[in-house]
């Protein structure tokens, strides 16, 4: 018997293993361009745990349908700067990357907009808005509304909220820029009063003259509107937080409402400093950022959940467009079929952004590559429990 039980155990270790070969693979890099030490950093943080949980997620996906890609994220940290997003899509060119996540800002946007063109690479932005970058039938593709429908969601809050005239300024770059035009533009076409101050500098970090001027002109303005009839519009990214600070304690720049950009919704920076949190309170301030549908809740209250148990900060919808890009990029892959030429690629890119609903729901792409619709949450400062928070306040039309 006991010679018997062991040839029975010894007649499997003699057969040959059946063994299916796994399938050959390919991995594709993503590059991404994000501010994660920089001015906006809350976005790029948020940005980068939004692209490695869609990574793993996509390569799932792709295991299970049986494709021959899988996919992988090459991050470097911009700070915001033009100089260092050029530096870093010049590498990932050097190291055969098609496409590009980010870069987040407007400015940067421009800066490698050319070299992408040029180098048959695909740049999709999920933060830039600068209606001057609306162009057609080149390589740089923006998953967020541009600035002329932001300009006029704000415009027209403000204009219902009864405020008739209103101070507007901004950080002096493109995307900032873009949104104090697109927003004067649409409060005067609702009959509003617009008192433009021009751009400050990039660098600048004493606010003094800039708050002098919009001082002056609240004063000349409140003469006629009143203060509950004026308001201040902002288009900035975090170094606003510096601006309220000195704005705070003044009883002009603390008499009409504050309104701001989607570069500062759910701002860390912010609700970090006391001075600027108070002075946001005081004075009602809110910001627009790209708005979540209701309909798509199933997709995006779990991703919200994980990215900010990875990171610690409420994403918004421009982190959550960087996931839903990963997943677009992944489906043009899939169908463009192996090693497609970078025309068949770009053109499946576009079909599948037309179709795709994902975590910010449809993402069909406009003529000029940008997102063809888009409505957007307010957001504003609370005092709960201790601290300062950011909380949802409403929603635009």
């Amino acid at each position: 018997m006991l010679t018997l039980l062991t040839l029975i155990w010894l007649l499997p270790s003699c057969r040959k293993p059946d063994k299916t070969p796994e399938p050959q693979t390919e991995t594709i890099t993503i590059g991404a361009l994000l501010s994660l030490t920089g001015n906006w950093s809350t976005l790029g943080i948020t940005s980068k745990a939004a692209i490695e949980i869609a990574v793993e997620e996509v390569n799932e996906y792709l295991r299970d349908a049986g494709s021959p890609y899988r996919l992988a994220a090459d991050i470097a940290d911009t700070k915001l700067d033009t100089a260092q997003a050029l530096q870093h899509i010049k590498h990932f060119q050097e190291s055969g990357y098609t496409f590009v996540i980010g870069p987040q800002s407007s400015a940067e946007a421009g800066a490698v907009k050319s070299f992408a063109d040029a180098n048959d690479m695909l740049v999709i932005s999920q933060g830039s808005t600068a209606g001057s970058l609306s162009i057609e039938d080149d390589n740089l593709f923006r998953f967020c509304p541009a600035d002329k429908i932001e300009g006029a969601a704000i415009a027209r809050t403000m204009h219902q909220l009864a405020v008739r005239a209103v101070v507007t300024v901004a950080r002096d770059d493109a995307g900032n820029r873009g949104l104090q035009t697109a927003t004067g533009a649409s409060f005067a076409a609702l009959g509003g009063t617009v008192s433009a101050i021009p751009a400050y500098g990039t660098t600048v970090t004493d606010f003094s003259a800039v708050l002098a001027e919009i001082k002056s002109r609240i004063a000349s303005l409140t003469g006629t509107y009143g203060t509950s009839g004026t308001g201040v519009y902002l288009a900035s990214f975090d170094e606003f937080v510096n601006l309220f600070r000195q704005a705070a304690g003044d009883p002009v720049l603390e008499s009409v409402r504050w309104y701001g950009s989607d570069g500062v919704a759910l701002s860390a920076a912010l609700v970090a400093n006391t001075q600027a949190s108070e002075f946001a309170l005081k004075t009602s301030y809110f910001a627009p950022t790209f708005g979540l549908p209701l309909q798509a809740q199933s997709k995006w209250e779990p991703l919200t959940t994980a990215i900010r148990n990875k990171t610690g900060i409420a994403p918004d919808a421009f982190a959550l467009a960087a996931y839903d890009a990963v997943w677009v990029i992944a489906l043009s892959y899939h169908s463009a079929g192996e090693q497609p030429p970078f025309a068949q690629l770009k053109e499946a890119f576009v079909e599948n952004a037309n179709r795709y609903y994902g975590a910010t729901g449809s993402t069909m792409l406009n003529n000029a590559g940008d997102r063809a619709t888009g409505t957007f949450d307010y957001w504003g400062i609370v005092y709960e429990n201790g601290s300062y928070k950011w909380k949802l306040t409403g929603r635009s039309e």
